[in-house]
């Protein structure tokens, strides 16, 4: 009798652990030993070697990639009943944070190959009735790759409003040369487990250029404390402990490498898939991903992931509801079609395991295993707008 074959994740963090075990664990140790977990020297060295790598003037550590977003529209002068626009087809967090904010979240379609904000959409916005009350832009980087910066930031220069990256997928990725990270007024960071750099729980950072902004995000962070218990501006607690910046510190000297690892394995995917009723986003030269996700477009979702399951690989959406339609959101009264490519995305987009650690047996199961289920198949393009 056959053994139904042992789950593949989407994502699987237990090898990674289990190789830098020694660093982390020598880490942990240090910060145990030294006694001090909040604010300290690990924090401090990690927020340098972090800004180096990116080629950032700084990097300010919180502690999550929302209140990154919520510390850098407070440290622009964004917040209560100003309009930020950001993609619909993001993770909530991105809304979350811009609600934490006291703004309210608006939005743009994006385009149906990398699910990135579309400018042209963008400019609509910016021009209808209600675009002079938007006051920022939230330019979400989707599963590695970076928005298209350059029409953004032109868009918002015009009109004289900031734009922000939300960079929580996109460790080490670049457009044109600029780094993610530095391409924006400022960048909101996540080091949640499953980002290509990953904490061993929450944590987050704010990166920038300007560096009248640094201050500001370090007071805002910390109950807008300037020195000790002398406050100088409403401030906030969110803070990098020690702990998990240690641990990023490890972890980010192999961030290069498994991001390489990440490019050859989506590599193989994009090879041998190139013949399927699928879609997936073309390698782009200019904006090479780093390959937080990789993730499909079909016209079946739910039977290729029951059949993909069946044969013991794991599927995950990301992300099933565009944030204008979640129930939390309603209050902004926008109803579905209002963003036509991000909502037909929504509905044929799949993520299938790619991670570093992924070994060469695990790859091709992967791509057999679709290959097989997607026999006789429509192809997602004809149900597409």
């Amino acid at each position: 009798m056959s053994q139904t074959p042992q789950l593949l994740l989407v994502s699987d963090l237990r090898a990674q652990v289990a190789a830098l075990r020694p660093e982390l664990d020598a880490a942990i140790s240090r910060v145990l030993t030294r006694g001090w977990f909040v604010l300290g020297e690990e924090c401090a060295e990690f927020e340098l070697e972090f800004a180096n790598h990116l080629g950032a003037r700084y990097a300010v550590g919180v502690a999550n990639g929302t209140d990154a977003i919520h510390l850098a529209l407070r440290a622009l002068d964004v917040g209560q009943g100003d309009r930020v626009l950001t993609a619909p087809n993001s993770a909530v967090p991105t809304a979350c944070g811009i609600v934490q904010s006291g703004a309210v979240p608006c939005f743009a379609d994006v385009d149906l190959e990398y699910g990135l904000l579309d400018p042209s959409s963008v400019e609509r916005e910016l021009d209808s009735p209600d675009g002079s009350s938007i006051r920022a832009i939230v330019a979400v980087h989707l599963y590695g790759r970076t928005a298209p910066m350059g029409p953004l930031l032109e868009l918002a220069k015009a009109r004289g409003i900031p734009v922000i990256e939300d960079a929580a997928q996109a460790h080490g990725a670049s457009r044109n040369g600029q780094n993610a990270g530095t391409i924006g007024d400022l960048a909101c960071w996540s080091f949640y487990p499953s980002k290509n750099l990953g904490a061993l729980g929450d944590g987050g950072a704010v990166s920038g250029m300007r560096p009248e902004l640094e201050a500001r995000l370090r007071h805002l962070r910390n109950y807008g404390q300037e020195d000790r218990y002398h406050h100088v501006e409403l401030g906030f607690n969110s803070r990098l402990d020690e702990i998990q910046a240690a641990v990023l510190r490890v972890k980010l000297a192999h961030l290069d490498a498994w991001n390489a690892r990440r490019r050859a394995i989506a590599g193989q995917y994009r090879e041998a898939f190139a013949d399927l009723p699928l879609l997936t986003a073309r390698e782009d030269t200019d904006a090479p991903s780093v390959e937080h996700l990789f993730v499909v477009r079909v016209a079946n979702r739910d039977r290729l992931r029951a059949e993909l399951e069946a044969r013991g690989i794991g599927t995950q959406v990301h992300y099933p509801i565009p944030i204008h339609l979640q129930p939390a959101y309603r209050y902004l009264g926008i109803g579905a079609g209002r963003f036509p490519s991000a909502e037909l995305r929504a509905g044929q987009i799949v993520s299938l395991p790619l991670y570093p650690e992924m070994r060469r047996r695990d790859v091709e199961r992967v791509i057999d295993a679709v290959r097989d289920s997607l026999q006789g198949e429509p192809h997602p393009e004809e149900v597409s707008v």
